[in-house]
């Protein structure tokens, strides 16, 4: 299929509306054989998605190999790469599974968003993969919920020193982008003070859950011409497996979710099934109604999830739906809505 495509400001990076997240196919909460993870890669691409999103956390460096391995053959000018820096990854022989990942390759991450530290993140990861060229390249989960009473001093590190590094590669043509792969819309904002950045990648903060970023920071995007690359459409999951199955495990931004976000999805589900839509379906659509949302990146692991994602993009949705949601204030009353 063709999906509509978007550009990135002041690149020639043009992304399709949908496209493909690796925190799973770094076994995210699940292992998955490398068959698996190049037959996901291989049918995303198949059906256009050519956005491709990774980092040297997911699985420790195994989701850039298999991204790296899974699309060795296929021409770098049909797919746009993005992956992170900010953590270097350590050799250790005492990994188990760290934070979610399971089997993850023999290194645990250490954060350093220094020049130098940049740099050799940059140069690994382009070893990891095996490519000559990376596209986009982010400065990861520089936020307060990460770093706590560390923040200041990461944030300042990346901002004074990390820049420069992104920048001279930017410069130098061996990266068309720079932003920000964070959790949390509010560091952005303050990033945007110290630097000229393209785009953002922001996972979960813009989604039928949550649509704190439509007050200030959607519209600063809007204002300075940066483009907004959506992750985690389904808020880890909860968005795509609703809660009515109370024997599945539920994830709300990689935890269990509290009660009160249990209930708006129960309101959500309710209003989908009056309509016959799936909720996944709802979550997914969403956020592309945004002008500053270039693509959503959602993440897979398997064939099946590509085609029922394809499926859910592909679902009409009336404009009564998402009136429904206004009018019982599941969404606020200003955020843009699919036609």
């Amino acid at each position: 299929m063709t999906f509509k495509k978007n550009s990135i400001p002041n690149t020639n990076i043009q992304v399709s509306e949908l496209g493909l997240g690796s925190a799973s196919i770094g076994n995210l909460y699940q292992q998955i054989s490398d068959e698996e993870a190049y037959n996901t890669i291989s049918l995303s691409l198949q059906y256009g998605m050519n956005l491709i999103d990774t980092a040297p956390y997911y699985g420790m460096g195994l989701s850039e190999r298999r991204i790296g391995d899974g699309t060795r053959i296929i021409p770098s000018s049909d797919y746009v790469l993005s992956t992170k820096v900010g953590r270097l990854l350590i050799p250790s022989d005492k990994v188990s599974n760290i934070d979610n990942y399971c089997n993850p390759m023999p290194f645990e991450p250490k954060f350093d968003y220094s020049y130098d530290g940049i740099m050799r993140s940059f140069e690994d990861s382009i070893q990891r993969l095996g490519h000559s060229k990376i596209d986009i390249l982010y400065i990861h989960d520089i936020d307060k919920t990460t770093h706590g009473e560390n923040y200041e001093y990461h944030f300042r590190m990346a901002m004074n020193s990390g820049y420069k590094a992104l920048d001279e590669l930017r410069s130098a043509g061996l990266i068309q982008a720079i932003g920000l792969g964070v959790n949390d819309y509010h560091v952005c904002e303050e990033a945007m003070k110290h630097g000229d950045f393209n785009c953002f990648l922001l996972a979960g903060r813009y989604t039928l859950l949550e649509q704190g970023a439509l007050q200030t920071f959607l519209p600063k995007c809007e204002s300075k011409n940066i483009s907004v690359i959506l992750g985690g459409p389904y808020n880890s999951g909860i968005l795509a497996t609703g809660v009515k199955d109370s024997g599945r495990a539920l994830h709300y931004n990689y935890k269990q979710p509290p009660k009160s976000i249990v209930e708006k999805v129960i309101e959500l589900e309710k209003i989908c099934d009056y309509f016959s839509i799936p909720l996944a379906a709802a979550a997914l659509q969403f956020p592309l109604a945004h002008p500053s949302i270039v693509s959503v990146v959602v993440g897979l692991n398997s064939v099946s999830q590509v085609e029922s994602t394809i499926a859910n993009y592909q679902t009409i949705i009336p404009k009564e739906f998402w009136q429904a949601l206004k009018d019982n204030s599941l969404i606020l009353e200003n955020s843009p809505t699919p036609d």
